[in-house]
């Protein structure tokens, strides 16, 4: 009985560990959603600024001004491509985790399936005490009865 304790026991562990793994998973999943609507935000940035200047270039504007913006967008385009790098890199990290709760919840199921056969095998054996004892018992009867009688 202490070994199906200890599985018990083996189980809550795994359950917990299960638990973290699935816990883990899902910030790294907000981390994602939130990385991109980041990305979302500065190309929506990006496409507003450049529409503003786009009605802007129809009015003279500056060389030097020009030049401003056009720096601006470059380093905005940076950003953005640093962001999809970001994004990339949190995905992979999320998959990660992904794959740890899985791995967990493989672990956890079979020590479950491993605690239902060694329950199954000692309910098994305690019938089967149970039977020889009550045989013994019929033999004994019987015996008794039989030595009375002769």
């Amino acid at each position: 009985m202490s070994a199906l304790n200890s599985l018990r026991l083996a189980i809550e562990v795994a359950a917990r560990a299960r638990d973290q793994a699935d816990q883990a998973w899902v910030q790294a999943q907000r981390a994602v959603t939130q990385a991109q609507a980041q990305l979302d935000q500065l190309a929506s940035y990006a496409s507003d600024t450049d529409a503003r200047w786009a009605t802007a270039a129809a009015v003279t504007v500056s060389a030097e001004l020009m030049s401003h913006h056009q720096h601006f967008m470059i380093r905005l385009r940076q950003a953005i491509g640093m962001q999809g790098g970001v994004i990339m890199d949190l995905e992979r990290q999320a998959e990660g985790a992904r794959q740890r709760r899985v791995q967990q919840e493989v672990r956890l199921k079979a020590l479950q399936q491993l605690l239902e056969k060694k329950h199954a095998a000692w309910v098994q054996r305690q019938a089967r005490l149970e039977q020889k004892q009550m045989d013994e018992l019929a033999v004994l009867g019987y015996a008794r009865r039989a030595g009375m009688a002769g």
